[in-house]
């Protein structure tokens, strides 16, 4: 019997089970992936459905299509979705890639040493502390991130750097029981510098897709900002966008929070 798909819009559903069919590891990257008849028969879709569905998905970046040959799962590049917050093992996984993480620094960092857009951004009382992490993200061995975190130590208490070679943000949810609510990002393109290039292994000048985040737990309390680099040649940036309903939803441009 199909597994039937009654609620329109049909090819997202399709797509959704789909996407999630790639992440979770049923097909390798560089694996032969469903056809637009076997996607049909297994979700009693029509096969021009089942079309769009593999379209949207080839044009996340996670399909690619060879002409004369079928529709394969690609492999090689990162996926980072706008819509949640997923670890980046979790990620690198999805993608066929063994994740490692590399603690670079590690220490406090008193309020009046903290740069200006930080302090603002983390809302800090004059006598607190934060931990101050710097990692490099690699999958496969590949470097492809690169992230400067500076983490509320009143909401971590006792954090050793031993700690934080794992994902933080279950450390932070199984071990201080905090719930992490969500991040406000700001996303730009930029190039490497120098010293970035050398971390990451790319060249001077290179593409990169820079993050700044701060990430809130309940209440809106903020409890981390970071400034994370992401390698142009490893990660694609992917989103789902609805209609504007309301207009004031339109919002102007906001400045980014910048390295001084």
């Amino acid at each position: 019997m199909p597994d039937d798909i009654i609620r329109d819009p049909i090819y997202f559903q399709a797509s959704d089970r789909l996407r999630s069919a790639i992440r979770d590891g049923s097909f390798a990257p560089g694996q032969q992936f469903f056809t637009e008849r076997q996607i049909g028969e297994r979700f009693g879709i029509s096969r021009a459905t089942a079309n769009k569905a593999l379209a949207g998905l080839v044009s996340e970046g996670l399909l690619e299509f060879r002409k004369g040959v079928g529709t394969f799962v690609r492999a090689g590049v990162l996926d980072y979705d706008l819509r949640s917050l997923v670890s980046f093992k979790e990620k690198a996984r999805a993608a066929g890639m063994i994740p490692a993480t590399e603690v670079r620094a590690f220490h406090a960092v008193a309020v009046s040493d903290l740069r200006e857009p930080v302090r603002e951004a983390l809302r800090l009382d004059t006598d607190e502390t934060v931990t101050y992490i710097e990692r490099l993200r690699l999958a496969d061995g590949v470097p492809v991130i690169l992230e400067f975190r500076y983490l509320r130590e009143r909401y971590c208490p006792d954090l050793q750097r031993s700690d934080v070679g794992e994902s933080l943000y279950n450390l932070l949810t199984d071990r201080y029981r905090l719930h992490v609510a969500g991040a406000d990002e700001v996303i730009r393109a930029v190039s490497l510098t120098k010293d970035e290039a050398e971390v990451l292994q790319a060249e001077p000048g290179d593409a990169a897709l820079q993050v700044i985040a701060v990430g809130f737990i309940g209440g809106g309390t903020p409890l981390w900002w970071e400034r994370t680099l992401y390698r142009g040649d490893a990660y694609e940036f992917r989103n789902r966008l609805g209609p504007i309903t309301n207009p004031s939803q339109i919002r102007p441009a906001v400045g980014t929070l910048r390295e001084r």
